[in-house]
């Protein structure tokens, strides 16, 4: 028992640890999931990039170069002194930056070509750099006039070099600096902002991370099921049905009856065979299915009734069981009287062949949940239920439940004891990923697996529907219906 117990958790913990690691399959899967997400978020950052770069005003850059060198007014120097004067002017050529955005600079400047600007304004449009261990002054001007950005550039370099060699010493000394223009401006013929490759190239980029870092974000804030390929995630189960959203659904005739020729009535036929895959409880020929979902409002009715007209549409004899005693549904959806049914049964009130009706077909019965009792718990798991289904399994070839929410009651697990197949029924953006979590847990301790998932309201792919009427027939009401409703999304 307690190796058992043991090799049971290892098991859990193995599952845990494979839900918790993301591998680079599971990143890809959530990209293609959200790719609509990453798309609009790419477009929108390359299109802000790009409106942000064609609203800036084009501007053009000019620069003048000036070589610094030592003067010490004699005409003969030894190389000791050149040492000397070397180290002075790098030591003095850094400050020179600082010194071009002062007034006594910059004030000539805007004298000389007559700017009608301020000095702040001045400074603002000027770059001054000293390329390390190097005796060069690079002055370059930003202006929205290409001859003005040179004209500003030059007579920057000629004040800085009037400054440096004739005011920063006391009258009669001389600078041991000069200042020479090795490299006048000249007027660029391409403006040098906006920029609009590196935008561009920003806005692709940065469009690429942000769409990226946005649909992981949606998809670790998104607490519902939104794709069948997420319901793998936490249930051990194959996908055996996706059913799209269809108005045929919300009738209160399955749709092989009602529209046996429509897309929706196959893709029940096609949970039909696979359902016919699955075991038959164990020395009978008869496949116990039992339906449930994590909550309500996931389609798990629905989803019963409509697998119990394709069944029966295949010649199998078939009952279908309303069991979710807590909220009887089957009896409205095919509306028939659900004034008699399990209820009664289970309390002694009526036998089987009182309550079981018979609908569409011969080989299709239905057996109504009935009123609602106080004790659906103890009903379903009493001897009478168990001799209930195993009279039912000896005369059916399929025998149908519908029980309650997994987050309501676990009454799917007795039935499922008696070696029925579960099918857990998850509806996109309906199933809670901590609910189906959570039962997923529930039922591994309890050692019971889910046989198969039906998903809901699945996404219909139009490249699939594109010769559907060449597969498909409908009634004229139904074209029209589908015509309309194809409208009333656009």
């Amino acid at each position: 028992m307690a190796d058992e117990y043991s090799e049971k958790q290892s098991t859990a913990t193995a599952s845990t640890a494979k839900q918790s690691s993301v591998t680079f399959s599971d990143l890809f899967g959530i990209l293609r999931k959200h790719w609509i997400t990453i798309v609009v978020t790419f477009v929108a950052v390359v299109g802000v990039m790009t409106l942000w770069t064609a609203t800036r005003p084009v501007a053009y850059s000019s620069t003048a170069q000036l070589f610094a060198t030592y003067n010490d007014g004699s005409d003969t120097t030894n190389s000791a002194e050149q040492s000397s004067g070397s180290s002075y002017i790098m030591s003095q050529i850094k400050s020179y930056p600082t010194l071009t955005a002062t007034q006594s600079v910059l004030q000539p400047v805007i004298e000389d070509l007559g700017l009608q600007t301020s000095v702040a304004q001045l400074k603002g449009q000027i770059s001054v750099t000293n390329p390390t261990n190097t005796a060069f002054v690079n002055i370059s001007v930003t202006d929205g006039d290409p001859a003005q950005a040179a004209n500003i550039a030059n007579a920057a370099a000629k004040s800085l070099s009037s400054v440096v060699e004739n005011t920063l010493y006391a009258s009669g000394s001389h600078s041991s600096v000069k200042l020479s223009i090795v490299q006048p401006a000249i007027a660029p013929s391409m403006p040098s902002a906006p920029k609009w490759k590196l935008n561009i190239l920003i806005g692709i980029v940065g469009g690429l991370i942000l769409g990226i870092f946005a649909a992981l974000l949606k998809d670790i804030l998104s607490t519902r099921i939104q794709d069948d390929d997420e319901i793998g995630e936490y249930l051990d189960a194959p996908i055996i049905g996706r059913i799209p959203e269809e108005e045929l659904l919300n009738d209160t005739k399955p749709v092989v009856v009602n529209e046996p020729g429509s897309p929706v009535a196959e893709d029940f036929r096609r949970v039909r065979t696979n359902l016919s895959f699955m075991a038959p409880v164990e020395d009978t020929n008869c496949r116990l299915i039992v339906v449930t979902s994590t909550g309500a409002s996931e389609g798990k009715t629905t989803t019963s009734v409509n697998i119990a007209a394709a069944l029966a549409e295949n010649g199998a004899k078939v009952l279908l069981i309303d069991a979710d005693l807590r909220h009887p549904s089957v009896a409205n959806k095919l509306d028939l009287d659900g004034a008699a049914g399990l209820t009664h049964v289970l309390s002694g009130q009526a036998s089987v062949k009182d309550v079981v009706q018979r609908y569409w077909k011969p080989n299709l019965h239905v057996m109504p949940a009935g009123p609602k009792p106080p004790n659906a718990s103890m009903l379903l798991n009493s001897p009478i239920m168990v001799e209930l289904l195993n009279n039912a399994i000896e005369r059916y070839d399929y025998v149908l439940i519908d029980t309650a929410p997994m987050v309501v009651a676990n009454d799917a697990v007795i039935f499922v004891r008696r070696g029925g197949s579960l099918i857990m029924v998850c509806r996109r953006s309906q199933t809670l990923k901590r609910d189906l979590r959570e039962i997923s847990d529930e039922l591994a301790t309890l050692d019971l697996p889910v046989n198969g998932a039906i998903f809901n309201y699945a996404r219909e792919s139009k490249k699939s529907l594109e010769h559907s009427n060449y597969y498909y027939y409908y009634s004229n009401h139904d074209v029209d219906h589908r015509k309309k409703r194809r409208f009333s999304l656009k």
